[in-house]
């Protein structure tokens, strides 16, 4: 009997395959942001001027029209108390928890000390120093993600942000606050400026500064295509990190893979709400078995009617030719993350891949290792921006300034040089300022 999944499984044979699989590649860039001529896009530019106009009562506005809660502005800041209780509650609680954030939080300060660059210059000619104010984007809808707070603020505070100047947003989704974990997680790395405001309007409050959220320099973090549409409008007013999200995997696999595996890795990053699974293999009969799998684990899900619609919309379960088309097609998607279940030819195909916001090799390295626990953070580029940006780190909380220093001889060496050049531009007061220490 067909299932209502059978249709995300093609295969190089058929006549559609390339148009089906530049289709599945559309899909997954549009899952990313908004496009200029979508209404939602407009959406987006409303919001932004509302905010930018009428600040707090914008956010207000906006926090009971989309997250169906009333609040006054003084309540938009979570209070230094709250972050204690949701602190002390999580403890009390759950002590393991909170024993796992603190390893968690450990291995990923470790890595990111680790591939710093601000600390190891020693050229003469350039100077690292921190971002002074960071904005971080913690989703909330479809999922409480306190881990978005260790995988963005840790990176942050290693380059030397003090955790006085990291603000916090996400949605109030749990009774009409931010998850206590989430809170307890801020606490934990002594963040204090916190408020229960997200979306688009969130980030412009980031962005453009109002009466309770400071505006910062730099706005990071994973969100849906409302705050990546944002994010991407408010760049050269502030920074950003990338367009990042919502999830998606991209699993190369061949006929050494275990296909539940493969297809339990699938339903981790669907089950987001939007988010997209792709698997390349070269093997049809592990394609099939993967397609069993996965409707059989979609009956056991909490969110199985959500993931399956994503599974249809976003998905695809592709059968190539040969391992070479494989790894050419997921150059060319340039996944967020993308895992390789190749046994011992996984390391060799790793190898083979340029573009990727992070790569996980062999069986036992799904997504949420990375996700939770090994160092690198999570906040990674989607929708193919992988092809020119990279996966967020200490790095990304630096900026560089470049030095000059001549003296006077030193100058007088290089002044002819210099005036010629300024005025084969016809920039003639630029050579004078040259020729006038010359004389």
């Amino acid at each position: 009997m067909p299932h209502q999944l059978d249709k995300i499984l093609i295969s190089y044979d058929q006549p559609d395959f390339k148009s089906r699989l530049d289709k599945s590649r559309l899909e997954i860039m549009k899952l990313a942001r908004f496009a200029a001529a979508d209404d939602r896009y407009q959406q987006v530019q409303s919001i932004r001027h509302k905010v930018a106009k009428e600040k707090d009562e914008a956010l207000v506005y906006f926090t009971e029209k989309f997250d169906g809660v009333k609040l006054t502005p003084d309540q938009l800041k979570i209070t230094k108390e709250q972050l204690q209780k949701a602190h002390k509650e999580v403890e009390k609680e759950n002590k393991k928890l909170m024993s796992s954030v603190r390893q968690a939080i450990e291995n990923v300060r470790k890595y990111q000390t680790e591939i710093f660059i601000g600390n190891k210059n020693i050229h003469p000619g350039i100077k690292y120093t921190p971002i002074k104010r960071v904005g971080i984007c913690v989703p909330g809808a479809s999922a409480p993600l306190p881990s978005t707070v260790i995988m963005t603020a840790v990176p942050a505070i290693v380059a030397g942000v003090k955790p006085e100047h990291i603000v916090v947003v996400s949605p109030p989704r749990y009774n009409d606050s931010i998850h206590p974990v989430t809170l307890a997680v801020c606490h934990e790395l002594k963040i204090e400026n916190v408020y229960r405001v997200g979306g688009a309007q969130a980030v412009a409050a980031l962005a453009i500064g109002t009466a309770t959220i400071p505006k910062v320099d730099k706005i990071v973090g994973p969100g849906n295509q409302w705050v990546q549409t944002e994010k991407r409008e408010d760049f050269g007013l502030v920074g950003i990190d990338s367009i990042a999200g919502p999830s998606e995997v991209l699993i190369i696999a061949n006929d050494k893979a275990n296909p539940a595996w493969v297809a339990a890795d699938m339903l981790s990053q669907t089950e987001h709400d939007p988010g997209s699974a792709t698997v390349f293999t070269d093997s049809r009969k592990l394609a099939e078995n993967v397609l069993q799998e996965i409707t059989r684990q979609l009956e056991g899900l909490d969110r199985k009617e959500a993931t399956a619609a994503c599974l249809n919309q976003f998905s695809v379960i592709a059968v190539f030719k040969n391992m070479a088309d494989a790894i050419s097609a997921a150059n060319e998607f340039a996944p967020e993350h993308l895992e390789i279940q190749c046994g011992n030819k996984s390391r060799e195909i790793a190898d083979k891949i340029e573009n990727a916001g992070a790569i996980f090799i062999g069986d036992y390295s799904p997504v949420a290792v990375g996700d939770y626990w090994a160092g690198p953070s999570h906040t990674l580029p989607t929708g193919m921006t992988a092809k020119f940006s990279s996966a967020l780190s200490a790095n990304d909380f630096i900026k560089s300034i470049s030095i000059i220093e001549y003296d006077k001889a030193k100058l007088a060496e290089s002044a002819e040089d210099i005036i010629r050049l300024a005025e084969a531009e016809g920039l003639d007061a630029h050579a004078k300022s040259i020729k006038i220490r010359q004389q």
